[in-house]
């Protein structure tokens, strides 16, 4: 202990509630420390998923039906939703900042943004 403790004879208490609880003294020896994560293989191992239907998405059978849901339309700059697109570069836009910077784009530009979603479309 301190000098000035000591000489001021103060009784401090051995465990001092805001104090960070050591590893020690929350995990007595022989104890386990906690959740323990579980592999894939593990995962797969314990499902048995051979005795579900092979239509039945799972871990094993990623090959899904088709989202019945229409796919949300995105701001080919932003990465927001879309409610709207423009007619003359075909880009999609959020808001009207985002229009005055699509309009600005040069052609070869619009053609790159279109070519990221697989929209690409030769203007004359």
């Amino acid at each position: 202990m301190e000098a000035e403790v000591i000489e001021a004879e103060l009784v401090l208490p051995t465990y001092l509630s805001f104090k960070r609880v050591q590893m020690y003294e929350k995990y007595p020896k022989g104890q386990s420390r906690g959740r323990h994560w579980k592999h894939l293989k593990q995962i797969l191992q314990a499902e048995n998923y051979q005795n579900y239907p092979p239509d039945e998405p799972n871990y094993v059978n990623i090959e899904s039906p088709p989202s019945m849901h229409p796919c949300k339309r995105l701001c080919d700059m932003t990465g927001y939703e879309a409610p709207y697109y423009d007619p003359r570069t075909n880009l999609r836009y959020a808001n009207a900042e985002v229009f005055k910077l699509v309009r600005s784009l040069p052609s070869e530009y619009v053609q790159r943004y279109l070519a990221l979603r697989n929209a690409a479309v030769v203007l004359k």
